[in-house]
């Protein structure tokens, strides 16, 4: 059977052949509109799911949160495996995707300040870095630069998700509940570490590029 194709006593239904003929025509005229992408949106709005289930912390909403903040993560990982494996990377994904992965975390690293599971420096310092990676990455994009992801861009977010989740099921009904403090706190001071190490070098590299390109353009005017 053809993909899109009606099975069975359907085939013959005006209704299913309207709707088929609506998907296609989506797919055909909205690229945009593929798994991968509706992964990470659907990250995105699994994000006030457990911001409600985890601002009044019970042993089982906690728990419920952390559960729906596991799966929010997991597409991260989902998404691209299948944008790769289906080579559907679009414009709309590469914008959405850091995007996603940012409110995802710093919204739980702001509850967990709220209730004291966090250092506010630690968040702030987090937060901070995001904020600047963010505009040094919007300022490149404007001058035609590309500053590639690194390695430990990566370990950094697997890490912070690692320690959030951690410390969000302190509050749960789990053995062992209080060690994930200490194993989470250990393990979000890491993902600080990688965090500035790993927002500096995006930083350096941004500057050389920067000053190359300053540095061309003169040599242009020069030469003109």
């Amino acid at each position: 059977m053809k993909r899109g194709e009606p099975s069975g006593d359907l085939r013959g239904s005006g209704t299913v052949t309207r709707i088929d003929t609506h998907r296609d025509a989506v797919a055909a005229f909205d690229p945009h509109v593929n798994l991968p992408n509706l992964l990470t949106l659907s990250r995105i709005l699994l994000i006030p799911v457990f911001v409600v289930l985890y601002s009044s912390p019970s042993p089982e909403r906690a728990l419920a949160a952390a559960v729906v903040f596991a799966v929010a993560a997991l597409t991260d990982l989902v998404d691209g495996y299948v944008a790769r494996r289906r080579s559907q990377i679009t414009r709309v994904g590469r914008l959405l995707d850091p995007i996603a992965d940012k409110l995802l975390v710093l919204s739980a690293l702001i509850l967990l300040v709220q209730f004291g599971r966090v250092d506010a420096v630690v968040a702030i310092l987090m937060i901070a870095r995001e904020v600047a990676v963010t505009g040094i990455r919007a300022v490149a994009a404007a001058e035609g630069l590309v500053i590639p992801a690194e390695t430990i861009g990566k370990y950094k977010m697997t890490a912070q998700v690692i320690a959030i989740l951690l410390l969000t099921l302190e509050d749960a009904i789990v053995p062992a509940a209080w060690y994930f403090h200490h194993a989470g706190t250990g393990l979000l001071y890491a993902a600080l570490v990688l965090s500035l190490v790993s927002g500096g070098h995006y930083g350096l590299q941004f500057w050389r590029q920067i000053a190359g390109q300053d540095r061309r353009d003169a040599q242009r005017n020069g030469a003109a």
